[in-house]
Order: structure tokens, then C-alpha cells, then sequence
């Protein structure tokens, strides 16, 4: 039995999340940490990992990233492996997630779906493919209340094409204070806010006469919270290290 220490255990996702939990037999969330509380919780919920006096388990973090660095040194501290699925975090956080490795074992991904990374894989073959041929755009869309932009899937699938092309490609995020004809050597990221969108995701590759393109929608926050349980049980005993979905697949 994977114990988990949910943080964020209030939110849309910790709540997705403790509830799949609730109907699997293989884990279970032992404790969480988030400043709000609900009533009626079935595990104790502490306000800040500064706080945190409950059981060991998996941490799984779907909260803040103003949070990252308090739960860094919590999973430091009680050697915890360490799911973290929080998006918008800098460059120093990202660095000091990179550094926590060489400790504790943490899967760490922009995104906790399979059907996204394998949408990251296609990507990078098609990119093999088209070389720089192809004009490449990325349109995200997401509901009204996420506070980050572009996504960090959009960033991600960002990566993994200019990973695969050369030179590297410069990434654009807006368009409209520039008069100029669209080089060939840049990737177009635009983000799009409202209603209550849980996630899409749109790769173009724009050739002569003819579009390509590779898609991911997601219907529920399910998607998200599965992954994460996934990630939460492969990522218990395993050795100190750095993990992300292909290690998963």
C-alpha cells in the first residue's frame, strides 16, 4: 500500500486526486497540507510543510509554486519521494528540484497525462521528419482561472521539438506588435483562457498547400490525478534520482 501526503488537498486536483485514491486498493492518502481545509476531510490536512507533523509516504504536489521550496526541504528532511506536478515554476525552483534528486527520488513532469507525453513523442518525430521545412505553432487552451501562461505543456512540447531541430529554434509568444514576415527559424506558443477548458493542446506543423496537425484535448481533471498515482506508486522505494514519464511508459 503506497501512502501519499497530498499537497494542495484542497484544490481542484488534490481533490481529483484523493478521490481515485479512495477507490483504488494500492494507495491511499495518508495526510495533506494545504492553508484552506474542507470539512469532513478524511485525513488530517496541515497548512504549510513547515508545519507538517503527520505520517511518511509519497509527496504529491499539485499546489503552489510559491510552496516548492518548503517542500523541497520537507522531502529532504524525511527523505520522501516526491511527485511534483505543480506548473509555473522558475528557472531557481526547476534547478533546486534538479539538485533535491541527487537525495530523494522525484518524478517530475510538466504534465501527468500518457496521452500528452505520447503526444511529445509524436511531436519530436514529426519534427525529425519535417526538419525546418514545416512552420511550427502551439496553441494551448485552458478554463479562466489558471494562473500560468503559456502552459507548461505547451512548454514542454516546446522543448522537445526544438530538441529536434537545428538550429535551435526561438520561441514567440505574441505576434501583434511585430511587423515583420514570420522567419522560419522560431516556434509560435499562443495561450488561450476561459470557461471552464481543463486542457487542449495543438501542435501545427504548416507546410506548401497542407497542415499537419497532432492533438491532445482532455475532458477531466481525471486524466491528471491518474497519472499522478502512477507516478506516486513507481516512484515509491525506487533510488534517489530524477524520474518523468518515460521512465513511467
Amino acid at each position: 500500500m503506497t501512502e501519499l501526503i497530498l499537497s494542495g488537498a484542497c484544490g481542484q486536483m488534490g481533490r481529483a486526486v484523493a478521490a481515485l485514491a479512495a477507490a483504488r486498493e494500492d494507495c491511499q492518502v495518508a495526510a495533506g497540507i494545504d492553508r484552506r481545509h474542507f470539512p469532513g476531510a478524511p485525513f488530517p490536512i496541515f497548512p504549510s510543510p513547515e508545519q507538517y507533523d503527520g505520517p511518511n509516504g509519497v509527496l504529491v504536489d499539485f499546489s503552489h509554486p510559491d510552496l516548492c521550496q518548503g517542500l523541497l526541504a520537507l522531502a529532504r528532511e524525511r527523505r520522501l519521494p516526491a511527485v511534483i506536478c505543480t506548473t509555473g515554476l522558475r528557472e531557481e525552483q526547476i534547478g533546486a528540484i534538479h539538485e533535491a534528486a541527487s537525495e530523494i527520488p522525484i518524478f517530475f513532469s510538466a504534465n501527468m497525462s500518457l496521452g500528452v507525453n505520447l503526444l511529445r513523442e509524436l511531436c519530436k518525430r514529426a519534427a525529425q521528419v519535417l526538419g525546418g521545412e514545416y512552420d511550427i505553432e502551439i496553441i494551448e487552451r485552458h478554463h479562466n482561472q489558471k494562473l500560468d501562461a503559456p502552459s507548461g505543456t505547451a512548454l514542454m512540447l516546446a522543448d522537445a521539438l526544438a530538441g529536434e531541430l537545428s538550429p535551435a529554434p526561438q520561441y514567440v509568444y505574441d505576434r501583434h506588435s511585430r511587423r515583420m514576415k514570420r522567419p522560419k527559424n522560431e516556434i509560435g506558443i499562443h495561450s488561450v483562457r476561459g470557461g471552464t477548458i481543463v486542457g487542449e493542446h495543438e501542435v501545427l506543423f504548416c507546410g506548401e498547400d497542407e497542415v499537419i496537425t497532432l492533438s491532445h484535448s482532455a475532458s477531466s481533471k481525471r486524466v491528471f490525478a491518474a497519472g499522478a498515482l502512477r507516478a506516486a506508486i513507481f516512484l515509491q522505494d525506487r533510488a534517489p534520482g530524477l524520474y518523468d514519464m518515460g521512465d513511467l511508459v
